[in-house]
């Protein structure tokens, strides 16, 4: 893997957007959408969502620390004064400090980008699995960055060694059929490693892929992972999949709800092989 160039991602990503915003007008921030603030610290409270003007839908992880938590638990002005924002303002937010402003940054961000998408008429193709493509085979030696129990089997029971880089103390040490290290060095051994779009919100997707020379895949995978790929791709990244909402007034009363909003989306898959790239996609708007 190699790593692209002087700005980080989020400066990438706001250049980009700052020329689609060049090439035409852009719409607005309708709403802020949170999940009801009964469900903050739980699974069901895990992401917010961005509308625009125009429907585009963006989503944001929003259980990274205490700061980005309160965005849910607050049950005050839960709008946070964004209705009739300027959409590209507020992505600016995400080359800022980590911590809430960047989190709704990065939902306008995707926000952005799901409206250059459906100018540009591009539809991602659909994800066959929650695993990023990775197809585990026996010989391989999967990297995982977080540990995401849910997709722990489909790995092991393929037969494929699969290494899981924690943050959490708590959780390291040897278990059945894995292992699950602080040490992001060991993911050096490799060869296809798995992440989610959370390292986007954290800054630390340019040190794991720094670790990661030998794998020929490294997929960047979750419901936040909504962005432009062109400098995650530049990066090495090698697929980015993430979540298209489908009918987006079921989603948003789903999300309102705090209940699952699976039924409103789809999970899909951009490959670098087969992106045809920023510039392609703003020359058809």
């Amino acid at each position: 893997m190699t790593s692209s160039a002087s700005m980080d991602v989020a400066h990438e990503l706001l250049t980009l957007l700052e020329r689609f915003a060049e090439r035409a007008p852009l719409p607005r921030v309708r709403a802020l959408h949170l999940p009801p603030a009964a469900m903050a610290n739980t699974k069901a409270g895990e992401f917010c969502a961005i509308e625009l003007e125009d429907g585009s839908l963006g989503l944001s992880y929003v259980l990274l620390d205490a700061s980005t938590k309160n965005l849910v638990a607050n049950a005050g002005d839960r709008s946070l004064g964004l209705e009739g924002a300027d959409a590209l303002s507020v992505a600016r937010w995400f080359t800022g400090a980590p911590g809430a402003r960047r989190v709704l940054g990065f939902a306008a961000v995707n926000a952005l980008t799901r409206c250059l998408f459906d100018r540009a008429s591009f539809v991602p193709g659909a994800s066959p699995d929650s695993i990023g493509m990775l197809d585990p085979v026996a010989g391989d030696h999967i990297g995982m960055i977080g540990l995401f129990p849910p997709l722990v089997d489909s790995i092991v029971h393929a037969g494929a060694k699969l290494t899981v880089v924690e943050l959490r103390a708590d959780l390291a040490g040897d278990r059945a059929g894995f292992r699950v290290t602080l040490d992001r060095h060991e993911l050096a051994t490799c060869n296809k490693v798995m992440a989610t779009s959370t390292m986007l919100l954290n800054d630390s997707l340019d040190a794991m892929l720094s670790v990661c020379s030998n794998a020929r895949s490294f997929a960047l995978i979750g419901p936040g992972a909504g962005c432009l790929p062109d400098p995650l791709f530049a990066r090495g990244v090698t697929l980015v999949g993430g979540t298209w909402i489908a009918d987006r007034e079921a989603f948003l009363t789903a999300l309102a709800a705090g209940e699952s909003w699976t039924a409103a989306a789809r999970k899909v898959a951009i490959r670098r092989a087969d992106y045809p790239g920023f510039e392609a996609l703003l020359a058809r708007v």
